[in-house]
Parts: C-alpha cells; sequence; structure tokens
C-alpha cells in the first residue's frame, strides 16, 4: 500500500489496497463498521503509550490517522517506523517521540503539523500491569503501590497539552474493580473532568466484537466539553453494539440471532506458511512438557488433579494460576494473550507447542505483514500488550461519529 502522506485515500481504497494482508473474518468485519461520511477525508490523531500500534491501526482504519506517536521501549518504536509505509502512513519518522514524561508538547505539535486544539483525537493505553487481574500474585501491586500507575496522569497532561476534540484511553479492566484499584479511575475521571472532557466507560469482550480471543478492556471516552450539545457530565457514548456473542466466564444468556464468536481455528485457517514459518521457541520441553500433551484442548492444569477425577494427581486444586499449561480449543475463541507468558503460562496450541508469532497476530487480528521488531520473547511483549486492531477500530468509529454528529469534524480556526 502507498504511503498517503497528505492523507486524501479514502478507507474504502485503502482497504481495498491492503486487502490481501488482513485476515478474511478481521476483513469481513471491518467492513461491515459503519463509518461517518468524515471518513472519507483523514481525520488527525496523537498517539501516546503507543507499543506496538494496535491501537493506532484500529484508529486508523476508523478514519484518524496517527500523526505522532510516544513510546518509552525503543523495540516498539522500531516496530511503528518499520510499518509507517503500508500501515502508518502518516506517521512520520521525526514524529515518533521516546519519553511522555519529559516530552516538549510544542515539538510534539510541530512533528504532527497540528496546532494545539487541532487535533481530533487523542489515544493511548497507559501501562496496565499495575492494574491487570495477573498482577495481583505481587504484594506490591496489591497494595497499590506500582510506581507505573502514575502514567495515567501523564495521559491526562498530554490531554491538557494538546486539547484534542476527543479521546481515547484503553487498559485492562481491572482498573474498574471495586478494590484499590478505584481511587486510581476516580482520580483519572476528575482530572479528565478538570481537563474540560466529558466521561464514559464501558468494560466490553473483544470475542463481541468479532476479535477471536476471550479478552476484556476497558475503554474511557470523552469529547471536549465545548464541543458538546448538553453539559458534560449528562454526555453518554453511544458504543458499539456486538457483533457476535458466546459465552463467556458466568455468562448464561447471549443474543443467539447474532453470529457466534470466532473461534481460534477459524482466525487460523488461511494462515499459510509464509506467514506461519515454524519457530524454535514454540518446541515445548522440560519440567511439564508430559503434562501439556496430558491436557486436553481448552482446559488447564486443573485436569490433571484429584478433584476433576485424574488418576494419577500431579498438581493440587487451584494450586496454580489459571492459565497455567492453558490450550486452546479449536472451536473456541482464544483465552488472553499475555505481554509476559511464563514458560508454562498460555494459551498453548491444540498441538502441545508455543504459538507462533503469525498466529499470534491472527487472534490478535493485526494484519499478516505487520512487522513485529525484535526477539520472539520481545515481539510477543509487543502483541500480548497490544490493544487488537478491529476492537480500537470499533470503538474509534463509534467517537468518528459522534464528532461528526457534534459538527466537530470540520478543522478549527482559533486554539483553545
Amino acid at each position: 500500500m502507498d504511503a498517503d502522506p497528505d492523507g486524501q485515500l479514502s478507507f474504502a481504497s485503502e482497504m481495498s489496497a491492503a486487502r490481501s494482508s488482513v485476515p478474511a473474518v478481521s476483513e469481513r468485519a471491518i467492513a461491515d463498521i459503519e463509518r461517518p461520511a468524515s471518513s472519507e477525508r483523514r481525520l488527525t490523531a496523537i498517539s501516546v503509550f503507543t507499543g506496538a500500534g494496535g491501537l493506532d491501526l484500529g484508529c486508523d482504519w476508523a478514519g484518524f490517522r496517527t500523526r505522532a506517536a510516544v513510546e518509552c521501549d525503543p523495540i516498539a518504536r522500531q516496530t511503528l517506523l518499520a510499518n509507517r509505509h503500508d500501515w502508518l502512513p502518516g506517521l512520520a519518522e521525526g514524529a515518533v517521540f521516546s519519553d511522555i514524561v519529559t516530552l516538549d508538547y510544542g515539538e510534539l505539535l510541530d512533528a504532527a503539523d497540528l496546532s494545539r486544539s487541532e487535533t481530533d483525537l487523542l489515544h493511548g493505553g497507559p501501562p496496565c500491569t499495575p492494574f491487570s487481574k495477573s498482577g495481583y500474585w505481587l504484594a506490591y501491586k496489591r497494595a497499590g503501590k506500582d510506581p507505573k500507575a502514575s502514567l495515567l496522569d501523564s495521559y491526562v497532561e498530554a490531554l491538557r497539552a494538546t486539547r484534542p476534540k476527543a479521546y481515547l484511553m484503553e487498559n485492562v479492566y481491572g482498573l474498574a474493580y471495586q478494590n484499590h484499584n478505584r481511587p486510581i479511575l476516580e482520580r483519572f475521571m476528575t482530572s479528565v473532568r478538570e481537563a474540560g472532557y466529558s466521561f464514559d466507560r464501558k468494560v466490553i469482550l473483544a470475542a463481541d466484537h468479532g476479535v477471536p480471543q476471550l479478552r476484556q478492556r476497558l475503554f474511557c471516552v470523552g469529547v471536549r466539553a465545548d464541543l458538546l450539545d448538553r453539559p458534560a457530565d449528562l454526555w453518554h457514548m453511544r458504543w458499539p453494539p456486538d457483533t457476535h456473542a458466546g459465552p463467556h466466564e458466568r455468562r448464561i444468556e447471549w443474543d443467539e440471532d447474532l453470529p457466534p464468536h470466532v473461534s481460534a481455528a477459524e482466525a487460523l485457517m488461511d494462515l499459510g506458511a509464509a506467514d506461519n514459518p515454524p519457530e524454535p521457541e514454540e518446541l515445548v520441553d522440560g519440567t511439564y512438557a508430559d503434562a501439556l500433551r496430558e491436557v486436553p484442548p481448552g482446559d488447564n492444569y486443573l485436569y490433571l488433579t484429584a478433584k476433576r477425577g485424574h488418576p494419577s494427581p500431579r498438581f493440587k486444586w487451584r494450586s496454580r494460576y489459571w492459565s497455567f499449561l492453558l490450550k486452546l480449543h479449536p472451536n473456541r475463541p482464544s483465552p488472553t494473550i499475555q505481554g509476559q507468558p511464563g514458560p508454562w503460562v498460555g494459551p498453548f496450541h491444540w498441538s502441545d507447542r508455543r504459538l507462533r508469532t503469525g498466529e499470534v497476530k491472527r487472534l490478535m487480528t493485526f494484519p499478516d505483514d505487520f512487522e513485529v521488531s525484535g526477539s520472539r520473547r520481545d515481539q510477543q511483549l509487543q502483541l500480548g500488550n497490544a490493544v487488537p486492531p478491529l476492537l480500537g477500530c470499533r470503538v474509534a468509529s463509534e467517537l468518528a461519529k459522534e464528532l461528526e454528529r457534534l459538527g466537530a469534524t470540520a478543522p478549527l480556526s482559533l486554539a483553545a
């Protein structure tokens, strides 16, 4: 796909050019998204806590072209720059910044060729480990003492400095828990409103929106108060409706009229060898290799316990984290893909090996030819921490429609 620095290509023509690389299940879901008329011209975006660019890619598919990005990980920055030509064509090499804490926002706006208040969208996902469910195994995280939690304040600082028309913040759903995380979320809500924006939030299951993964994430969104047609505290987001349905955790009822969740096998079925070569790291050997081979698809170490009736139990009931020896089931969505799994943390492939990078990209809805830099461990970290682009597209598309409804998609004549 040719670069389009001026943002003149429509979404339809760009997706047509890129069609051969987007997995079929994702392509169909993206094509079904209703976009505002304004998506025929490019809206602008600034990205913070960018990572590998999953949210950027989704927002781009929704019409918001990233013009500048801030990411502290040098390998993730390599990933962003490697995909500029084909997937992030609005992102100039000189517009990728490294440190949000010391960032000069004047330089950022200059690099993006935008003035304050001109940007349509600020989006990003501050580090989620301080609030994640898996992090509760660490005492200092349970006590709310992770210093990275303060990076939510850096997001608000970016909001104040750039004054975009709207914002989108993604994080793990644990941030919305009624525990030590609650004051952190409430401070974020208060800070956003004090900065002059509305606030709404929702926990969304990615599988309900066509992503082949049972991944729950918190989305916080809002619009600048001077653009609203009602008081900011009365504004609510029109969230994207579910496109798929199926079981999840304690859910016992779902809309049978919707298509079922996309399964792992559906997502991977047409993945060719060129995009999914074997990897040395996929081989499973060592302490629990035999145990993994005994676990059926869709199950975990609990299969090997006395409570489940195993004749030679290997583990005590609930003695490990739930994803220990967790194996994909081909007819179900994948469990959450993690960024830093331990050596025996799944999901593993149902054929008793670790997932390959090409398979992880499919389960996250990244294009097959999206280049992920670094070692296999680096690639896992970037992909596991990313927002599935399809899910980001679903949410960002609704924000684009809301800005159009408010008549806020034309460039502003004055900076606030």
